[in-house]
């Protein structure tokens, strides 16, 4: 009798015991849960912390190349270097940066725009020269007896993608004098062009090259695209 109430009692208690590792686990995988949960939320919120403050970082380096872009034109363009019209252009650009920072640089693949400032003032001594050749060209047209012009409409599909590469593209043929972009559809660009001279200097496609340059086009790689992405994934490396 005390031996079947002995028994009794063991596997009473191996029940119970039993009951309460279930019941551990159990507790045990909903603490997991509840932390694994928590650690995503939080993770969630870094994340978007991070990439928030990553895309006021973005916008803010957009602000500061098209007001650099901007300012830089309209001083070309001016010629006026005074104060009053240096105040005055500072702040139309500074406007106009503020609304179309967005538009500029909607597509741009790469996110280092400090490269993409330094190629762009590295162009623009290019594109002056340029303008200066394409200058005594058009007065030795129009100087010249004969007056060897020979007007013509050209048609070329650019490799450029960026909506930003088209519009550097386009703002340099026309500040080059006897070209004048007249369209851009789709990627394809009517031009005018004075003479076959112009019209052979755009279609050999070295300023086509050059906006793509500037702006890392995955079409056109250089040697310097290739050493200026491995800097900038260095940078991330050991910032991570």
């Amino acid at each position: 009798m005390e031996v079947t109430l002995l028994i009794q009692a063991a596997d009473e208690s191996f029940r119970l015991l039993e009951k309460a590792r279930g019941q551990a686990v159990d507790l045990l995988n909903t603490a997991v849960k509840l932390t694994s949960d928590t650690r995503s939320v939080e993770e969630r919120k870094l994340q978007t912390f991070l990439s928030s403050g990553q895309d006021a970082k973005s916008g803010f380096q957009n602000f500061i190349a098209t007001f650099v872009m901007l300012f830089a034109f309209w001083a070309l363009l001016s010629g006026k270097f005074d104060l009053f019209h240096l105040s005055l252009g500072f702040i139309c650009t500074f406007v106009i940066s503020y609304l179309s920072h967005d538009l500029l640089f909607a597509n741009v693949r790469v996110g280092d725009i400090r490269v993409i400032i330094q190629r762009f003032i590295i162009y623009m001594p290019w594109l002056m020269y340029q303008i200066i050749t394409a200058n005594v060209h058009v007065a030795y047209l129009a100087l010249s007896p004969k007056m060897p012009i020979d007007p013509q409409v050209m048609r070329f599909k650019t490799k450029l993608e960026s909506d930003i590469s088209w519009v550097t593209l386009a703002n340099s043929i026309t500040l080059t004098p006897g070209t004048i972009t007249m369209d851009i559809h789709e990627g394809e660009f009517v031009v005018h062009a004075l003479s076959q001279k112009v019209a052979d200097d755009l279609d050999t496609g070295e300023m086509e090259d050059r906006v793509a340059h500037v702006f890392m086009e995955a079409d056109h790689i250089y040697i310097q695209d290739v050493l200026d992405v491995a800097r900038i994934f260095g940078e991330m490396r050991r910032a991570a």
